[in-house]
């Protein structure tokens, strides 16, 4: 068993604000939970102190109930995938990704069977007499992971792998973690600043902020019911727009919320459509500026009473797309509304019109 159980764990530095504030997460055997957050908000901080390259200042981290709070990294049975790739320069493949077990002492057939199939695994053999600066970018993320999985840790820690990659590679890479997750059935901690990443890669997400964990669920559970302001504005792209309660009051109508009276609300911007000036019920707006990106159209608009512009993503295919300062109304479904009170907590609402 590999579950992995953090319980308040934090990190201090001394000099003010905790970089980690008591973090309490347990990660299922088997299980692949991404860290996602802003930069500076703790998640790679939490990954290397379950690495063991980061002391804990309090609490306590455990595998398969063991405790491994105050263990040296090597006793841990993790492994680590860097940014960076962190490849031997001077070794070819095989030897790079057999070379920790070299450090360790294994024997040199059980070395190359792990390597072997390491190697299938990711779909590498023919790059093994290969030097790391003879292959592409994602070649070598590649033999980063192999590194990782050829130590048959029970836990793999990887702290923003793709990030070096481009788009496209970006992409390929998603889908070959998930392949991999498959088929090592390991239990996986995942850190990442990228939405698409966090959304399609983990069965569970947790949301970081201020060294804190915001919420913690299955991706889309989290994106479609987030549980404050941060949260909300922090998953989507184009993020959510905010309003404040008055300058909506006649779009959503009559609110009963079940926890505080509502001080502001968010809706994404797939979720409002353009309609003419003289259509019924919406919001006057007027637009500022149009996007294309090809499969869709953003629409940037100025509402009365609210401070930043906009957002609407309309379908590449539509009928109409207004002009820069021509007069429009949006409209939407008010189920498609979030409602948060002023501390920016999430509260349950209907529309009572």
């Amino acid at each position: 068993m590999a579950e992995l159980c953090l319980a308040g764990v934090g990190k201090s530095y001394g000099h003010g604000a905790d970089a980690v504030a008591d973090v309490s997460l347990t990660v299922a055997d088997g299980e692949f939970v991404v860290l996602v957050g802003p930069s500076g908000c703790g998640k790679s901080t939490t990954l290397r102190m379950i690495a063991g390259l980061e002391e804990t200042s309090r609490g306590r981290i455990t595998i398969g109930g063991r405790d491994l709070t105050h263990e040296a990294p090597a006793r841990r049975g993790v492994a680590m995938v860097f940014q960076s790739y962190a490849l031997y320069p001077h070794m070819t493949v095989a030897r790079n990704l057999g070379f920790a077990l070299e450090m360790a002492g294994t024997a040199r057939p059980e070395r190359e069977r792990r390597v072997r199939a390491a190697a299938a695994t990711l779909q590498i053999e023919p790059l093994l007499e290969r030097l790391p600066r003879e292959l592409s970018g994602g070649q070598r993320q590649r033999v980063a992971i192999g590194r990782a999985i050829v130590r048959e840790a029970g836990v793999l820690l990887f702290d923003e792998p793709l990030s070096n990659l481009d788009a496209g590679l970006r992409m390929q890479m998603r889908v070959e973690l998930k392949r991999l997750h498959e088929r090592l059935r390991a239990t996986i901690v995942y850190v990442t600043h990228d939405q698409v990443e966090a959304m399609t890669l983990g069965q569970r997400m947790a949301v970081f902020n201020a060294g804190r964990i915001e919420q913690l669920g299955a991706p889309m559970a989290v994106y479609q019911r987030p549980a404050n302001r941060f949260v909300a504005g922090f998953l989507g792209s184009p993020r959510m727009n905010f309003m404040p309660a008055a300058a909506v009051a006649g779009l959503v109508g009559p609110v009963s919320a079940t926890r505080a009276r509502a001080h502001e609300f968010g809706i994404r911007p797939e979720h409002l459509r353009l309609a003419a000036a003289g259509a019924g019920a919406g919001l006057a707006a007027e637009v500022e500026l149009v996007e294309s990106l090809g499969d869709a159209t953003l629409v940037h608009c100025r509402v009365p009473g609210v401070a930043d512009a906009i957002c609407v993503k309309a379908a590449a295919e539509s009928d109409r797309t207004p002009a820069p300062h021509s007069a429009c109304k949006l409209q939407s479904e008010p189920r498609h509304w979030l409602a948060f009170d002023a501390e920016g907590r999430a509260l349950d609402w209907v529309a009572t019109a």
